[in-house]
């Protein structure tokens, strides 16, 4: 049986300046730290305000504790709010493992169930994403990983 693939949306809403990574499949330890370098690249190039990755689609969680920790001391990909959504038991207690020990470097980092709670936290109504077209160095360095549509 082939292992189930990790692919990536990326979304971005022009007026709240939010960038969406929708995240779907098998999430591994490998496909965390592509998530990561994508979600740093598209942050900046975008000039996101903030970043928001939804695990609600994830099929499979196949990550260590280790690279959580190993992420948890990293630096944050901006200065911005980032939010994590994880609706799945397992996978909200992961993630708010990364939140607290990463908390001296990653203050802003937050974890919830819901997209709702996320625009309820952030004060704002529904933001209106759309797809944004995955630039040429994404193409080839993340082949198979993001899944984008022209908008």
């Amino acid at each position: 049986m082939t292992p189930l693939a990790t692919e990536f949306r990326v979304e971005f809403d022009e007026e709240t300046r939010i960038l969406l990574t929708r995240v779907a499949g098998r999430l591994t330890d490998e496909s965390l730290v592509r998530l990561y370098e994508a979600s740093r690249k598209y942050s900046t190039t975008m000039h996101a305000r903030v970043g928001i990755v939804d695990l609600s689609c994830v099929t499979e969680f196949a990550v260590s504790t280790e690279s959580i920790r190993h992420r948890a001391r990293q630096e944050p990909a901006m200065a911005d709010p980032r939010i994590i959504v994880a609706p799945q038991t397992y996978a909200f207690g992961l993630f708010r493992m990364l939140q607290l020990l990463g908390e001296p470097r990653h203050p802003l980092l937050q974890v919830v169930h819901t997209l709702d709670e996320v625009f309820a936290a952030l004060g704002i109504p529904t933001p209106h994403f759309k797809p944004i077209v995955v630039p040429a160095p994404f193409r080839t360095e993340y082949h198979g990983h993001i899944v984008a549509q022209k908008a």
